[in-house]
């Protein structure tokens, strides 16, 4: 009889188990030397939490509003691609997972099952992730299939204007599967000579003109509200307010475009400051413990979207994989909250944690 799994991490090595080399790869990896990829998850290990005692805690309630829709947790299924490459049925078994665990979704531009085909699998608050293309026509059609299959955000990623050097996917050479959503919109087929198919195929769709300005014309075409996912710096954070989105996701891209950028959760409190609870802040990159959500929250995020750990769920045991994901997250973020006095969300403050800067400034 094969061991229990008793915490998310261990999704992984079935995962690996689980997969061909080349999708275990593209899962896994990030760009270049993957310093980030490394730092997104041990940064979190530099933060420390400073509990309170002699709370009554019988009762935690872990549910909250995003958007103003409510979900049992602030955990969110953050856009991840090609889910199908993980397990046969795709973003559709994820898309019923999140809906039992009562999450948000949110389901990548880049997915193997379509929009209507994941609308249509359950009842389920959800979100769209959108890439802008050169060819801004399709990048419009995706946004109204979206909102007319009742999708009720749209997270547009702005890290891409070119794909990140993903050097394990070079040496696989990588190859792109027919991407459900798009098909009679772009050529099937995208040959590459050498090294990553995924990298032409980006090369030759992604807009990297995209700027600022462009918020104007994606608000122009949707009344959905809009969040920006990639912000890493004040100065983005300011000028993603002037632009009048309605979130901000910090996000370094899952550490899978510029390599040496700061971990996800180094970044998350200086955009914090920067919007000053104007508009939510959502979080994402390297959280594989409630006690990660639990820092991420009291550094100031509304909720986190999780990745990786969902993908290896899928992979390693379908939807009930993703489900048992997300519950392992609930059920360790609510012991979390227990062992630190903290009954609700609105009870973790800045003051449960202490970051690495402030540790050395003790010291000092």
């Amino acid at each position: 009889m094969a061991a229990e799994l008793v915490n998310v991490n261990e999704f992984q090595e079935l995962a690996r188990q689980a997969l061909p080399k080349m999708y275990y790869d593209f899962y896994s990896g990030g760009a270049e030397d993957q310093h980030t990829l490394r730092e997104n998850v041990e940064a979190f290990h530099r933060i420390i939490i400073r509990p309170r005692i002699l709370v009554d805690v019988r009762r935690i309630d872990m549910s909250t509003t995003i958007l103003g829709y409510h979900t049992s947790a602030p955990i969110m299924i953050a856009p991840t691609a090609m889910h199908k490459l993980a397990h046969p049925e795709g973003e559709v078994a994820t898309a019923r997972a999140a809906a039992a665990c009562n999450t948000i979704m949110a389901l990548s531009f880049t997915s193997t099952c379509t929009v209507e085909e994941v609308a249509s699998s359950c009842n389920a608050i959800r979100f769209f992730q959108l890439y802008v293309y050169k060819r801004r026509d399709i990048s419009a059609l995706m946004v109204q299939r979206a909102e007319k299959n009742g999708f009720k955000a749209i997270i547009l990623t702005v890290d891409t204007p070119r794909l990140g050097r993903r050097e394990a996917d070079i040496k696989n050479k990588m190859i792109v599967p027919q991407l459900k959503n798009l098909e009679g919109l772009l050529l099937a087929e995208v040959v590459s000579e050498k090294g990553s198919n995924l990298e032409a195929f980006a090369s030759q769709t992604q807009d990297a003109s995209l700027c600022w300005k462009d918020i104007a014309w994606l608000k122009s075409i949707t009344n959905l509200p809009i969040l920006i996912k990639g912000v890493l710096t004040r100065e983005d954070a300011i000028k993603s307010l002037e632009v009048g989105v309605a979130g901000i996701v910090v996000s370094n891209h899952g550490a899978r475009q510029l390599d040496y950028v700061p971990a996800s959760i180094t970044a998350l409190e200086e955009v914090v400051l920067a919007v000053q609870g104007k508009i939510p802040i959502l979080f994402d990159g390297g959280v594989r413990r409630g006690t990660d959500i639990f820092k991420a929250l009291a550094l100031g995020a509304q909720a986190i979207l999780i990745g990786r750990p969902i993908i290896y769920g899928l992979a390693a045991k379908g939807e009930y994989g993703v489900r048992r994901v997300i519950e392992m997250l609930k059920d360790e973020l609510e012991l979390t909250m227990a062992l630190s006095g903290c009954c609700t969300l609105k009870d973790i403050s800045r003051s449960h944690v202490r970051t690495e800067h402030e540790r050395r400034q003790c010291r000092l």
